[in-house]
């Protein structure tokens, strides 16, 4: 919030809607589930480090090679405890598109309708399906999610942010030098987590808003 000099009336719109949907009872047939993505540089040694030894911390050389980037993408669904990893190795329309469709057949397929949070990137929108799938496809991916998106410069309401920075301290703070490496590490972290039902839980709500962002409310 410290970079918002004001709060619009579309943002207040945007920012009460998601407030309210997190108020929701949980409902697995009607789930609430966020939605980012964070790319990662791979970084390889070049000299094998020292391990750490009673007395003495691990050492790691200063040099390294680079092995280009990889995305993250990362789906949570907080009350439940749940969250999807996938890696890509660019973050284009088809990426984002693949990994909705994966999640709506493989992780809910029971699911009546998802409420899917996200922010504005300029994948996170329909025509990313409808430039990816035949329409049939992209409308039968389509009639199970609502989108909910956050203000322009609210991305703080998108709790896959949290789940994001979780994963950055858990599981990425050290080098990674190959996508293999990458992809076996997240799925050790993520199935940890699954296995823990670690949830997220969001205790900030409308009138929490009134009372500490009014002052930047414009009429």
């Amino acid at each position: 919030m410290w970079c918002i000099a004001e709060i619009t009336p579309e943002y207040r719109k945007r920012m009460y809607r998601l407030l309210d949907l997190y108020q929701k009872d949980y409902d697995p047939t009607c789930p609430v589930v966020c939605v980012d993505e964070k790319s990662k540089q791979l970084l390889e040694e070049l000299r094998k480090p020292i391990a750490m030894k009673p007395g003495r911390i691990a050492k790691h050389d200063y040099e390294y090679k680079r092995n280009g980037t990889r995305n993250i993408f990362v789906a949570v669904e907080p009350k439940a405890g749940k969250r999807t990893i996938c890696v890509t190795q660019t973050r284009k329309k088809a990426d984002f598109a693949h990994f909705v469709r994966d999640l709506v057949q493989n992780d809910y397929p029971e699911a009546t309708q998802i409420w899917m949070v996200l922010d504005n990137l300029n994948t996170h929108f329909t025509k990313s399906f409808y430039e990816t799938f035949s329409k049939k496809e992209a409308d039968d991916i389509l009639q199970k999610i609502t989108f909910c998106y956050t203000p322009t410069h609210g991305s703080w309401l998108n709790m896959a942010e949290i789940e994001i920075n979780v994963m950055e301290t858990e599981c990425l703070g050290k080098k990674i030098g190959s996508e293999a490496l990458l992809k076996q590490r997240l799925q050790a972290w993520s199935s940890q987590r699954n296995s823990e039902r670690k949830k997220i839980k969001w205790t900030f709500t409308k009138q929490d808003a009134d009372q500490k962002l009014s002052k930047y409310y414009v009429v």
